[in-house]
């Protein structure tokens, strides 16, 4: 292709801008690839799941105080595992189950000390 010397550094110009434009997006302006947006999006999910499930969890272990008080016996790792078997979060799916299970294990602990 034989451009006029003219117009050669008007083409080198819009590409060297192109270029320019796509890093300064990806490195400073806040774009994201499509695959980057879907996980932003799942965690943004997860997080709001477990958010709103959690209120729930606890309200349902203040209906047993006796349990409670085994739950802060257990250690910071089998906590979630005795909110799951207490019942405590049976209407969370199977996905979130063990999230909202450790949120609720440790808004319920917290809120004894």
């Amino acid at each position: 292709m034989n451009l006029p010397e003219s117009t050669k550094p008007v083409v080198w110009g819009a590409i060297g801008g192109a270029v320019v434009a796509i890093i300064i997006g990806f490195a400073w302006g806040g774009w994201v690839t499509g695959s980057t947006a879907r996980n932003m999006q799942a965690a943004g999910a997860e997080t709001a799941i477990v958010q709103a499930f959690t209120p729930l969890c606890v309200a349902k272990a203040e209906r047993q105080p006796e349990k409670i008080a085994l739950l802060k016996e257990e250690s910071r790792y089998q906590r979630d595992n005795f909110v799951v078997d207490a019942g405590w979060v049976d209407n969370v799916s199977e996905k979130y189950r063990s999230d909202v299970a450790d949120s609720c294990a440790d808004t319920i602990v917290e809120g004894m000390k």
